[in-house]
Parts: structure tokens; sequence; C-alpha cells
């Protein structure tokens, strides 16, 4: 197996370590708002993070992880919330959102190192942390309550607050990033394929 398609040691515990943190930030108890059945928490400032530090492979897997350990019972989610039951309710859909939203994060830094600034990694946020989680969470959520309409309503208060963490995680991505490239040779693997490419075109 190339080196680049194998989970090192480093790769596994910083998959470990993102899964905690996370894990960590549903200490926090979530925040309901206008009679909303999905609380707003601060879980998604993890998933934002983990796509834009680990790269949309990495991301994938740390969320992975923890959705696992969520569906076997741990009380990970916000408010102690664990067990298969979360996947049946509301707020389902957002959470297996988290394992698209960080892999679209990632796939959109990894692709603008190393040249990684605010605007770039504000996108991948938004993107992967905002656009893909509700693209899977609003329809889960209406199917949940029986209304598309209702679940997009009650879904607009989650909406500044994403803006604000994406802004935050932005904000620490592109110091992380130039201070440690961590995802720097990903980034160079896909340049170096795409020089491949080009010579063989020409």
């Amino acid at each position: 197996m190339p080196p680049s398609r194998r989970l090192l040691a480093t790769d596994l515990a910083q998959i470990a370590v993102f899964a905690a943190f996370i894990a960590v930030l549903g200490l926090m108890p979530g925040i309901y708002v206008f009679s909303s059945a999905v609380p707003i928490t601060l879980q998604t400032l993890g998933v934002m993070l983990t796509g834009c530090l680990l790269g949309s492979r990495r991301a994938a897997l740390t969320l992975a992880l923890f959705i696992v350990l969520v569906a076997v019972g741990f009380p990970l989610l916000a408010g102690g919330r664990g067990g298969i039951g979360v996947f049946f309710g509301p707020s389902g859909g957002f959470v297996i959102g988290w394992l698209v939203g960080a892999y679209v994060t990632g796939l959109i830094v990894e692709r603008s190192l190393p040249k990684l600034g605010f605007v770039k990694a504000l996108l991948a946020c938004l993107a992967g942390g905002v656009v893909a989680i509700y693209a899977i969470g609003i329809p889960y959520w209406a199917v949940a309550v029986g209304s598309l309409t209702t679940a997009a309503v009650q879904s607009l208060a989650f909406i500044p607050g994403d803006v604000a963490k994406a802004v935050i995680v932005s904000l620490i991505a592109v110091a992380v990033h130039r201070a440690y490239p961590t995802i720097v040779p990903v980034a160079k693997a896909h340049a170096a394929r795409a020089d491949v490419t080009s010579s063989r075109e020409g």
C-alpha cells in the first residue's frame, strides 16, 4: 500500500485526539431556540476544525469513529445524548452530515494549500460545515417532523452561530497551517500528480 494511502501511527493519534475534542465540545449543553427539536451546539465548530487541520480523509475517519461511538451508546453529543436512537430523531441527519461536512471542508482546504488564506478557509468551512451538513440534516429533520418548511425555517436560527464558528475556525486554521503545515504533504502529492498528468499529455 502506498505511504499516501496508509494510516500511520500519527494519523491514528490525530484521529483519536480530534474525536475526543469533538466529544469535549459536547459537554456544553445544547441550546434549543424557537421550540426547535434540534439543539445549537459547539460540536459543529469541532467538525469544521477537524476538516481544516486533518484534511478530507483523516477528518472523515475522525467523524466516522465519533459516530460509531455515539451509535454504540457513548453519551458524546451535547446534553449527554448517545445511542442508536439519536439517528432516528430530528438531529440524526445533522450528526451523519458531520462526516460529509468534515470531508468537504478538508478537501477544499487541501486544494487551497499551501496558499491557504482566510477567505479560502472561510469558504471551506461554510461549504462543508454549513451547506453540506444542512443539505443532509434539514431533509432528515423534515422527515422526522413531517414538514420540510418547518425544518427549513427553524434551521435559520443556526446560521448566525455557524457563520461565527466558521470565522473563528478559519482564523485558527490559517494560523496553524502557517506555523505547522500539517496538510502540505497532501497538497504536494496532488500537485505532483497534476505535474505527471501534464507531462504525459504534453
